[in-house]
């Protein structure tokens, strides 16, 4: 696609935020979303931590309950957010776009993977396991739900995650044993400011839009 036929999509990252507060402002943007009164989203965050439950998991997946639990309308089983967590949350109204949610997981799983191709770490998509993949280990989750046709939840990134917080979890049906990171790999940790920056530089090319940086009160949420 031609840069001048490329969509505007607002970028709007909300830094370290908890993850109930950014739940409610996705809910906000897909209900704008979807009578035209933003155009499509693609926000960034990092979140306390927090253990979520999606639509196939249920609260005997958390063996531990020391942090927040939160359940969630994405796919999946349960999961964890926290600290050194690159999160992305593209909104995007599907029915514009040509796309479908199968493309949209694929799209998700191809910025994972050219990111960290920055980084010189070969990654993958595995057929049948949603997610980026490293030798075998689990390096991004993507969960997704759908509202009248507007994407929201997305893909979270492990850069420099504490991992030891998966062992209280059976993470989206894997053992936490198979769960990794981009500091684990490296045996260094990572710019999250840097990562953020590659991330929506990808995510542009890949989804051929224009990303316009955005701050929350300029869009009135």
């Amino acid at each position: 696609m031609s840069r001048s036929n490329e969509r505007i999509m607002y970028w709007i990252d909300l830094g370290y935020m908890d993850y109930g507060k950014s739940l409610e402002i996705q809910r906000i943007i897909v209900e704008k979303r979807q009578v035209n009164a933003l155009p499509d989203v693609l926000l960034t965050v990092e979140h306390p931590h927090v253990y979520t439950i999606g639509r196939r998991g249920k609260i005997e997946d958390v063996s531990q309950m020391t942090i927040p639990i939160v359940r969630v309308e994405r796919g999946g089983s349960v999961t964890y957010h926290g600290p050194g967590q690159l999160v992305a949350y593209p909104i995007i109204k599907l029915d514009e776009t040509q796309m479908d949610v199968h493309q949209l997981v694929n799209m998700l799983e191809e910025v994972g993977i050219h990111l960290l191709k920055d980084y010189n770490v070969v990654a993958e998509r595995v057929v049948g396991k949603p997610g980026v993949w490293v030798k075998g280990k689990k390096i991004a989750s993507i969960g997704l739900a759908i509202k009248n046709w507007v994407t929201y939840h997305g893909i979270a990134i492990n850069i420099n995650v504490d991992l030891r917080y998966f062992h209280a979890i059976k993470p989206c049906g894997f053992s936490p044993d198979l769960i990794t990171s981009l500091n684990e790999i490296l045996g260094r940790e990572v710019s999250m400011n840097e990562i953020k920056q590659k991330f929506i530089q990808h995510f542009a090319k890949i989804f051929s839009v224009k990303l316009v940086e955005k701050m929350m009160d300029t869009i009135q949420i």
